[in-house]
């Protein structure tokens, strides 16, 4: 990683699990990076989505356009009650790089661009909007379907350090 980012925290689940957070982020930095290599327990590919400091509200809006070598497809919603991250297999690991801008400022609403690269399923990007002006402190993923992501899944969070 440039020496910009700094790794807050990684964790690399053990068993399964249905949800991943990370709570008390600082807001020492300008950005946050997730860089996610996971896979799910449901046999067929669910979509990983977030929450910012538990709000399950209608306060999520996504942008997607998503290609399988073959077809394109795109799609948007404007009252999500979570963020769009990207489509996890069963049987291949997903990559996943998700980008959170000025997420510790107090006056704008926050976004993220997601890029996931599932060679079995699509490639994937999407870019998210949370309608709050609150710091982000607490990020939890879960699955879209309630599935498990799988034992052995990896997820680090990166700090990007002011210039």
């Amino acid at each position: 990683m440039a020496s910009t980012y700094e790794k807050i925290a990684t964790n690399t689940l053990g068993s399964a699990a249905a949800t991943v957070t990370f709570s008390t982020i600082s807001g020492a930095y300008t950005d946050l990076v997730f860089i996610i290599a996971a896979g799910n327990s449901t046999t067929a590919s669910d979509q990983i989505r977030a929450q910012f400091n538990s709000d399950t509200g209608s306060n999520y809006s996504f942008t997607q356009i998503v290609g399988n070598g073959s077809t394109a497809t795109s799609g948007r919603s404007s009252n999500s009650t979570a963020m769009r991250f990207g489509f996890c297999s069963n049987n291949t690991e997903t990559n996943a790089i998700i980008q959170i801008q000025n997420y510790s400022n107090t006056t704008t609403y926050k976004s993220s661009l997601a890029r996931i690269n599932n060679p079995n399923v699509n490639l994937y990007a999407v870019v998210n909007l949370w309608r709050n002006t609150s710091a982000i402190t607490n990020i939890s993923l879960f699955m879209e379907s309630g599935g498990n992501f799988n034992s052995g899944s990896t997820f680090t969070l990166y700090g990007i350090k002011a210039a």
